[in-house]
């Protein structure tokens, strides 16, 4: 969720105005355009609010390359056992913690933390069954004090400041994995999925960029997708058809920009229902990008990073069906087990403009704690998915 004051908001607004041209709904030229033009403006014109990450960095998101680091990694089920079983207890930190500042539900803290947990928790890992429960109940709790308003096509938070459908989706997906069966509440949120865009082919983010998590039309069209197939009832069918259908279009032919596109892109034209040979092309678009080192950066100009690296091992296997044992996905996990923290985390570095008062979730890495969060959970289900499931 993202609050923000009016002020700061209006900032936002602008940013989008001023890198947006009018086009018409189905332009999918003027789409690429205009998300390039946005993540263009912000890097040039706002260098000291939004860092990103050069390839050079010396700082321990990037480390140096060994030339044989990515094949001497030993793929043993110790070590990537033991890396999830270290990350799972700062994971819970950061979930818990922001529960106590905040009643709204977050892609950064809750999304990939939640599909780490249930990607662990079904290959055995220890977890708290009541605290996985009361996850579940918060962000159940917190779609349902929007219900109302998602039934006239309103989005999540006060002025609808929460978020759009990148929020709404999230927490979908987190629902599902967590096994959430169709209620009113995710009913209410399928509605105001359906009415979201429903001039365009595909669905946008909402507010302010913030790269990585929260930038993607690919992002938001995903995850639409998977929340609607989910959680979808008899009486949406008609609806979901034609909307999940001109999607299928634009993510067939709309190209993927960075990391964040290409893993979307792949997991979107997997719930699409596409071919087997435009999986197949996603899928090597996504791999071809990987680093000598194993990792995958943000950008093509970044340095490998844990939330990168590990959107991009979870989007080839549970997207193209990649084996564990695949080349680059063992390639993928050393460049994780190398470089996970004492304490269990990853750390990246944020790039993105802060909307929300500070505050200490539990998770470490400061400022830096929500795209840190987000990248533990990413890398951790990479790992999990590793695993053999008990």
């Amino acid at each position: 969720m993202r609050i923000a004051t009016n002020w700061l908001w209006a900032l936002g607004l602008l940013l989008g105005a001023s890198c947006t041209a009018p086009q018409m709904p189905g332009d999918h030229n003027a789409d690429v355009h205009s998300n390039t033009a946005r993540r263009s403006f912000i890097s040039t014109y706002l260098p000291g609010l939004v860092k990103g990450q050069p390839r050079d960095d010396p700082s321990p998101t990037s480390v140096p390359a060994r030339p044989d680091a990515a094949d001497t990694f030993a793929d043993s089920e110790v070590a990537v056992q033991a890396a999830v079983e270290k990350a799972l207890p700062v994971l819970w930190k950061g979930v818990e913690g922001h529960a106590k500042h905040r009643s709204c539900f977050t892609c950064h803290n809750h999304g990939t933390s939640m599909v780490a947990f249930a990607t662990a928790r079904a290959r055995g890992f220890k977890t708290s069954e009541q605290d996985f429960i009361d996850q579940i109940e918060f962000i159940s709790d917190y779609l349902e004090s929007d219900h109302d308003r998602f039934l006239r096509g309103i989005g999540p938070g006060p002025l609808s400041l929460g978020g759009g459908t990148d929020t709404t989706g999230w927490a979908l997906f987190a629902l599902e994995v967590a096994g959430k069966k169709p209620d009113e509440t995710t009913a209410a949120v399928v509605e105001y999925t359906l009415q979201k865009h429903q001039h365009r082919d595909h669905w946008g983010t909402s507010g302010p960029t913030r790269p990585p998590a929260e930038q993607s039309d690919f992002m938001a069209t995903a995850l639409a997708i998977r929340g609607l197939q989910t959680f979808g009832l008899p009486e949406h069918q008609e609806r979901i058809a034609k909307r999940i259908g001109s999607a299928r279009e634009w993510l067939l032919k709309t190209p993927a920009i960075d990391t964040e596109d290409r893993v979307f892109r792949l997991l979107g034209l997997k719930s699409a229902g596409v071919s087997a040979e435009e999986i197949r092309k996603a899928c090597e678009e996504l791999a071809k990008t990987q680093r000598p080192d194993g990792g995958w950066g943000q950008t093509d100009t970044m340095a490998s990073d844990a939330y990168a690296t590990g959107s991009a091992l979870v989007a080839l296997q549970l997207g193209a069906g990649m084996p564990t044992d695949d080349p680059i996905y063992r390639r993928g996990m050393g460049y994780l087990v190398r470089n996970q923290l004492a304490d269990g985390s990853w750390h990246v570095r944020s790039r993105s403009l802060s909307l929300q008062p500070y505050y200490e979730s539990g998770f470490p890495h400061g400022k830096d704690q929500f795209i840190s969060c987000a990248a533990t959970g990413w890398a951790t289900t990479a790992l999990a998915l590793a695993c053999p499931t008990k």
